[in-house]
C-alpha cells in the first residue's frame, strides 16, 4: 500500500466513522472537498462502492464496512506503536501514566506524589477507576491490578502483596444495632455492597455467599459511595485499612481475614517494562508497599 493509498483509507476510516464528509474533513485538519477526492479515487481503484451517500451523510456499504475492519486495525496498531515509542528514551523526564483502583488511591497517591518529589521533571498522570486500561496500546506505562494475576500476552507481571480489608460500620451505627461479635451475629445488620453480586472482589464474593441479598440494604457502583455508606450509618461495608485510616467515626467490626484480601499486581508492557522511569518507579512502589497496612 502506498502511502497515497494509505491517506484514501485512512480518510475513508473516518468518514465511515463519524458518518460526514464535513465531519471526517475536521477530524483530518483538511477541506471537505479531499475526502471527496478520496473517497471517489479510493472507489475507483477497488472498483466497488464503498458509501451510500444520502441527505444525512455517507453510511459505509458491506464492502465499505471490511475496509472499515482492515482500517481500524492498522489505525489501532500504529496508535499502538506511537504509544510504546513515546515511553521510550525520555530517561526521568516526561508523561508517566499510571492506572490504579480508587481503593488503592490512599497508599498510591501519596507514594506517586514522593516519587515525583525525587524526579520533578515527570509529568505523573494517575488514572483512577474499575477499567482496564490496554497497556499494549500505550494507554499507560504502568498498572497496578487487584484480583487473579493478569494474563494479557506480552505483559509483565510482577506480585505487590494484598489489598488488606476489614469489616466496617459507623459509630453511630453499631451504638444504635449493637456490635456483632461473631459471624452468626451478622445476619442481624443491615450490609452495604457492590451494585451486582457477581462483583469479583474477595471479600464481596463472601459477603455474596454468607449473607442474605435482602440484607444488603444500599448497593453502589463507585467505591467512594460505598465507603460513604459507611460513614454516614447504612450497615456493614468492607473498607481497605488505608481508607478506614482516614475516616472519623468509623470502627472497625472484623478485622481483615486472609480469604478477604485481594492480591495485588504490577504490570508493565514488554516495550516499556525496560524504561528508565518505569523501572524505578517499579522499584520504589516495591519498597513502599512494605509499609502499607
Amino acid at each position: 500500500m502506498s502511502i497515497e493509498t494509505w491517506d484514501e483509507v485512512r480518510t475513508a476510516y473516518q468518514v465511515a466513522r463519524v458518518g460526514t464528509v464535513s465531519g471526517a474533513a475536521e477530524v483530518l485538519g483538511v477541506h471537505h472537498a479531499t475526502v471527496i477526492r478520496h473517497i471517489d479515487a479510493l472507489e475507483t481503484q477497488l472498483g466497488v462502492k464503498l458509501f451510500q451517500r444520502h441527505a444525512r451523510g455517507y453510511t459505509a456499504t458491506e464492502a465499505g464496512q471490511d475496509l472499515l475492519q482492515v482500517a481500524r486495525a492498522t489505525d489501532d496498531q500504529f496508535a499502538q506503536l506511537a504509544g510504546r515509542l513515546r515511553g521510550q528514551g525520555e530517561g526521568m523526564s516526561g508523561p508517566l501514566v499510571v492506572t490504579y483502583l480508587d481503593e488503592l488511591s490512599p497508599m498510591m497517591t501519596p507514594a506517586l506524589v514522593r516519587f515525583r518529589a525525587r524526579h520533578p521533571d515527570l509529568l505523573v498522570r494517575a488514572i483512577t477507576g474499575a477499567r482496564v486500561f490496554r497497556l499494549e496500546y500505550g494507554e499507560a506505562h504502568l498498572a497496578v491490578r487487584a484480583g487473579a494475576a493478569p494474563q494479557e500476552p506480552d505483559n509483565v507481571v510482577q506480585p505487590l502483596g494484598a489489598l488488606q480489608v476489614g469489616l466496617f460500620a459507623a459509630t453511630a451505627y453499631l451504638d444504635r444495632r449493637g456490635r456483632p461479635r461473631t459471624d452468626a451475629d451478622l445476619a442481624a445488620h443491615d450490609f452495604i455492597g457492590p451494585e451486582t453480586p457477581e462483583n469479583r472482589a474477595p471479600f464481596y464474593q463472601w459477603l455474596a455467599r454468607s449473607i442474605p441479598p435482602e440484607r444488603v440494604c444500599f448497593r453502589a457502583r463507585e467505591s467512594r459511595v460505598l465507603a460513604d455508606a459507611v460513614r454516614a450509618g447504612a450497615g456493614l461495608g468492607f473498607v481497605s485499612l488505608a481508607s478506614a485510616a482516614q475516616m472519623d467515626g468509623v470502627e472497625a467490626v472484623m478485622p481483615p481475614r486472609e480469604a478477604w484480601a485481594p492480591r495485588l499486581w504490577l504490570v508493565t508492557h514488554v516495550d516499556l517494562h525496560r524504561s528508565a522511569k518505569v523501572q524505578a518507579l517499579l522499584g520504589f512502589l516495591k519498597e513502599e508497599a512494605k509499609s502499607w497496612p
